[in-house]
């Protein structure tokens, strides 16, 4: 009997593994077809012969997209976007998180206003009537458009207050008797114990910043102005970017619009995949930690 649970153990485990195998394959194969595409020809490019592997290998798609100034300005916008919004969502979802751990008896409508962050989850303004306070707030084609409609996310507030919630009392209560108030039992108590959580929220913040693309589409009226995920977008969706550009004639036969795409694509993707795998190991300890206790 024990002998027939060990196989069907072993059976489930190497099913499991085949499965999730197979799972992050399928993610990661358009990956590698997009970055062979980059560093293939125009011609390989165009017949369609580039699969997982470059054919005749260049690197003039590059050489065009770094020279290329919509895409400077656009990746020039991003990091700003991404610096100062990472730095807004943040701050604000720790002021929010912090009074919002405490009991009822610290903070008396403390239920009023969870319920409040809540009751945005589930409802809101819509598009027109948030389009019309951005545009009578005068914020239209600036970079807070970008950054303070999102300001606070309750996703990333309830995950912070939560872990809150469960760090032990009797390190702030001796934080108190010491002389301490809440600010610094904060920034420097609880900000110091909540590294796992605060890794989740960071990298969910710059994920949600540099992938957005809707808001620049909607809140910008130049091209100038729009992020890198818009301006990949309207690229993607154009027929032919490098279409009426006289400067592309002469590299015709190294680049092409396809090529152009991919490189620009996986360009503005590079910063997330650089970066994830130094969060990744917070990632589940984060949400587990941050996650609704019963």
């Amino acid at each position: 009997m024990q002998h027939r649970a060990s196989l069907s153990r072993r059976a489930f485990v190497v099913g499991n593994y085949t499965f999730l195998v197979a799972l992050s394959l399928l993610c990661l194969l358009p990956l590698v077809q997009v970055l062979s595409i980059s560093f293939s020809s125009s011609a390989a490019a165009s017949a369609g012969l580039v699969k997982l592997f470059p054919v005749d290998f260049t690197l003039a798609s590059y050489s065009y997209i770094l020279q290329k100034q919509e895409f400077i300005n656009s990746f020039g916008i991003t990091l700003q976007r991404l610096i100062l919004g990472f730095v807004t969502n943040m701050g604000l979802s720790l002021l929010c998180a912090y009074p919002l751990s405490k009991e009822r008896k610290d903070l008396r409508i403390r239920s009023w206003y969870a319920w409040f962050f809540v009751f945005t989850i589930l409802f809101s303004g819509g598009l027109i009537p948030t389009y019309m306070v951005i545009s009578m707030t005068g914020l239209i084609d600036t970079l807070w458009a970008l950054i303070i409609p999102s300001a606070v996310s309750v996703f990333n507030v309830i995950l912070l207050l939560n872990f809150f919630r469960g760090l032990p009392q009797e390190v702030e209560e001796s934080a108190f008797l010491d002389g301490a108030g809440h600010w610094t039992v904060l920034w420097k108590m609880y900000v110091p114990m909540s590294y796992p959580v605060l890794a989740t929220v960071a990298l969910f913040t710059m994920v949600f910043h540099w992938n957005s693309w809707f808001d620049g589409l909607i809140y910008m009226n130049f091209p100038k102005n729009y992020p890198l995920s818009t301006y990949l977008q309207l690229l993607v969706i154009n027929s032919n970017p490098m279409k009426m550009d006289p400067r592309n004639l002469a590299g015709i036969l190294e680049i092409s619009e396809r090529t152009t795409r991919a490189a620009q694509i996986f360009l503005g993707a590079l910063p997330i995949l650089i970066v994830y795998p130094f969060l990744q190991r917070f990632f589940v300890k984060g949400i587990v930690l941050g996650s609704v206790k019963g």
